[in-house]
């Protein structure tokens, strides 16, 4: 079964860097750049995974997660931060309006994985 992530970050690099790291891994993914974005791909394509900048202008991380919270609950969408917002008081927040996991950038692309395989594994189940 292959699992939807959708990933998000206003540095495109990054971003892109991630896809190609998700799909060399067999995940279907989608990418976007901003917010806003971020929010109508996850209506239109229903991911159960997200990963999330959080310090991106506009909505920002925070913001889409509480949004996606609203929407799906955390046994739809696993909602991953990967930030470089990596104080205590960020963290915390990150868990208050919904993230499932937080990790500093830049990212342990072992951990990551082994995150979405969990997600997976229990997706199938």
């Amino acid at each position: 079964m292959s699992c939807r992530v959708l990933a998000v970050d206003d540095n495109q690099d990054a971003v892109e860097s991630l896809e190609i790291l998700l799909q060399a891994e067999g995940y279907e993914t989608r990418i976007a750049h901003n917010g806003v974005e971020a929010l109508r791909i996850f209506e239109a394509w229903n991911p159960e995974v997200v990963i999330l900048d959080i310090g991106m202008p506009g909505f920002d991380g925070y913001e889409v997660a509480q949004r996606i919270r609203a929407l799906k609950p955390p046994e739809e969408v696993l909602l991953i931060a990967i930030t470089g917002w990596g104080q205590r008081s960020h963290i915390e927040r990150a868990f208050e309006v919904g993230f499932d996991h937080h990790i500093v950038k830049p990212a342990d692309p072992e951990r990551l994985m082994d995150l979405l395989r969990c997600r997976t594994t229990l997706s199938a189940s």
